[in-house]
């Protein structure tokens, strides 16, 4: 005769609950995840090969004189592959039984963020090699908005295409905006090409249709200064294989249930010209008079 056990449809609930805290947290987490190109490995691909072509020359003609020179595509590409990532935590029947939150919210929570945060910090680690280690601002450096305009300009000067963002630590965000006169998301809104569901709580200001967004995982060195970066849309990317995925698996002996989480990603440099990384100042900001 088979026993329904309530505990277990509990654990059923309860696992669906964690995938979409997961799957939430993970999305609304981190800033750098969507301000990436982002590529789609499906079932039984292994890589992602991207091309580029380079940029074609036009030239004064004669009349009657034929053209001797052919243009050449200039075709290049980057292999992008993926890695699986992931984290495991076991709750006991003990625990289960005597806490009073949901612990399956929060794990889903907690292992959310995890996994947002390895995504994140994967792609902050991509900032220094940015066009051949091309570094703006410099330690010590103080930010301000004559010197955010001078990077602006210096990544148009490149050519790259929009959009374009800046990232950068929230005390150096902090200093930029410190010596405004104005409150920037009040007077500038954010531009086309960005999702202000998934970016508004990052997002800071809007100067000539770049915006800045801050980023708490960026972390100063021993001296407080901060690398972050300036860089368009299709300069870095992040390959995806496998969305994070919530298994759980009963061990009886243990009386325990253990809850997985995997994904499978990659975060590469797609075109080095078209970024630079942003040094500058991070010391923490005084909060007394």
């Amino acid at each position: 005769m088979p026993i329904q056990i309530a505990s277990e449809a509990g654990l059923a609930e309860a696992q669906r609950i964690v995938i979409a805290e997961v799957m939430y947290t993970a999305e609304h987490s981190a800033p750098c995840i969507n301000l990436v190109r982002k590529f789609r490995l499906n079932q039984d691909e292994k890589q992602i090969t991207v091309p580029k072509v380079g940029q074609m020359a036009a030239a004064n003609l004669a009349d009657g004189q034929d053209i001797t020179n052919s243009a050449t595509i200039g075709m290049t590409s980057t292999d992008l592959t993926t890695g699986e990532v992931g984290l495991k935590c076991i709750l006991t029947d003990k625990l289960l039984r005597q806490e009073q939150p949901d612990l399956f919210r929060v794990i889903g929570r907690q292992m959310g963020d995890a996994m947002a945060r390895k995504k994140d910090t994967d792609i902050i680690a991509l900032f220094s090699a940015l066009n051949g280690g091309t570094t703006l601002g410099s330690a010590n450096c103080t930010w301000t908005m004559a010197k955010l305009g001078a990077m602006i300009a210096y990544l148009k000067n490149k050519k790259a295409p929009f959009p374009i963002a800046v990232v950068q630590h929230p005390y150096a965000v902090y200093d930029l905006i410190a010596a405004m006169t104005l409150t920037p998301s009040a007077t500038y809104p954010m531009p086309h090409g960005f999702s202000e569901d998934l970016l508004k709580d990052f997002w800071k200001l809007t100067v000539n249709r770049v915006p800045v967004f801050e980023d708490g995982n960026i972390t100063p060195d021993s001296s407080d200064d901060a690398v972050g970066a300036i860089f368009s849309e299709e300069a870095l990317c992040i390959v995806e294989s496998l969305a994070p995925r919530t298994e759980r698996e009963r061990d009886a002996s243990l009386r325990a249930w253990e809850v997985v989480v995997v994904g499978d990603y990659g975060c590469f440099e797609l075109d080095d010209s078209y970024g630079a990384a942003v040094t500058i100042d991070a010391a923490a900001p005084a909060t007394h008079s």
